[in-house]
């Protein structure tokens, strides 16, 4: 191609004020003004386009063709095509790939600022303050529903051998031993429903409450624990989680903060959400006041129950001591910085209560007890939950494979110990 020929070419332009494509006579660099194309419209008129002002936009063309608008007329339009009048622009024009100024910036960074103190105002401080607000309305038959519902989404999920639900620990003397541990304890006062305490099995040191008078104890709690008494101390604690609407409280948290990230990031699939909800449930980590509440409850329950309220710092410190800095639970335990005051109030409670105890459970009972994952129910929950777990019949075990998992469920979620910390030890 000749220098007159690469000067001189046909190009389609529009002048963003209407629709129209024109084909236009592009002059590149003339000789009267080197510094400039030169556009010769249909009509004749002219118009010129300084090479400084040129901007290339994206297109799909590829590289044998450029679509240019102006940095002062933003609107308009010129589409050359053809690989050498395209790559003389490219060598004439400095600025094609320069951007315009961002303009205040300021203004936006502080509208960027205040959107995140609004979302966190939101999540932070007006989501659990209405949750506690609602967890003093929201109906008995409700929260039951959700605890029930959340308890079986979190044996599924914690079941790494199959989709199955993780198998409750049924043995009959061994159910036996916890109904009598909890009719000793009498803790449920004025509970609006039946409180259901359940053994999974699994080797987690850990328990949690659910709304609706769920308890869960792990199976690797009761085999942690050296006396029965420590197993009533866990459990009388979680129980007063469930007197005082924690897990409700914090299940309520948990649907407000999904509901406005769903606003702001998309909406949450039903069943990612339940999970999630069932994650953060069983990793709730409440705070020093709500632990607080739950150790005085359990230090009253345990004197009332003639049971030393110490049993429930010796747990702590006993694992503490045995495991040292191992990871997981017992490392939360041994370095969270409130453990040891806890440790030291269920001391203070112990001398206070001056209480003559006696044997929560009989040594036979106690082996029992932890005998207690000698049978094993893979069966949902009923829908009416016996009034106790003395009227609960154990389901026979089935005897088949655990189906494979499904790509959608989970791994086991981080689990928590008793103290609300995650243990480490629960990721796969």
């Amino acid at each position: 191609m000749s220098d007159q020929d690469q000067n001189r070419l046909f190009a389609y332009y529009a002048n963003g004020q209407d629709a129209r494509w024109q084909r236009v006579e592009v002059q590149l660099a003339p000789a009267v003004h080197p510094d400039r194309l030169r556009l010769t419209l249909p009509d004749g008129a002219v118009e010129e386009w300084p090479l400084y002002v040129l901007r290339r936009l994206p297109d799909q063309a590829g590289r044998a063709s450029i679509l240019l608008s102006r940095s002062d007329d933003p609107l308009s339009r010129l589409s050359i095509r053809g690989k050498g009048p395209v790559d003389h622009i490219k060598k004439l024009a400095p600025d094609l790939l320069k951007r315009p100024p961002v303009e205040n910036v300021g203004r936006m960074v502080k509208w960027g600022l205040g959107a995140i103190a609004s979302v966190a105002l939101i999540i932070f401080v007006l989501v659990p303050v209405m949750a506690d607000q609602l967890a003093e309305f929201l109906p008995p038959e409700g929260e039951k529903a959700l605890g029930d519902k959340t308890f079986e989404q979190i044996r599924v999920a914690l079941n790494q051998a199959g989709a199955a639900p993780l198998p409750l620990c049924t043995a009959p003397a061994g159910t036996a031993a916890l109904e009598e541990m909890r009719v000793r304890l009498n803790a449920e006062g004025d509970l609006p429903y039946p409180l259901q305490v359940h053994v999974l099995d699994h080797d987690l040191v850990n328990a949690f409450a659910l709304p609706g008078g769920h308890v869960a104890l792990f199976r690797g709690l009761i085999e942690a624990a050296e006396t029965p008494e420590e197993v009533a101390a866990v459990l009388a604690h979680e129980i007063g989680h469930v007197a005082h609407r924690d897990p409700t409280r914090d299940a309520l948290r948990s649907a407000g903060s999904i509901g406005v990230l769903g606003l702001l990031f998309g909406d949450f699939a039903g069943g990612t959400a339940v999970l999630f909800m069932a994650n953060q449930l069983i990793n709730a980590s409440y705070s020093q006041a709500a632990e607080a509440g739950a150790d005085e409850f359990a230090h009253e329950v345990l004197t009332d129950a003639e049971v030393s309220p110490g049993a429930l710092g010796t747990m702590f410190a006993r694992l503490r001591d045995k495991h040292g800095d191992a990871e997981g639970i017992i490392a939360h335990l041994a370095s969270h910085p409130t453990m040891a005051d806890r440790i030291e109030a269920a001391r203070v409670a112990a001398e206070a209560s001056g209480v003559e105890t006696r044997p929560i459970l009989s040594e036979a009972e106690w082996q029992e007890m932890r005998a207690i994952c000698g049978e094993r129910s893979y069966e949902a929950l009923p829908e009416e939950a016996p009034e106790t777990m003395a009227d609960a019949q154990p389901e026979p075990v089935p005897d088949t494979p655990p189906h494979e998992v499904p790509e959608d469920v989970p791994s086991t979620p981080p689990v928590v110990g008793v103290d609300g910390r995650e243990d480490a030890n629960t990721r796969p």
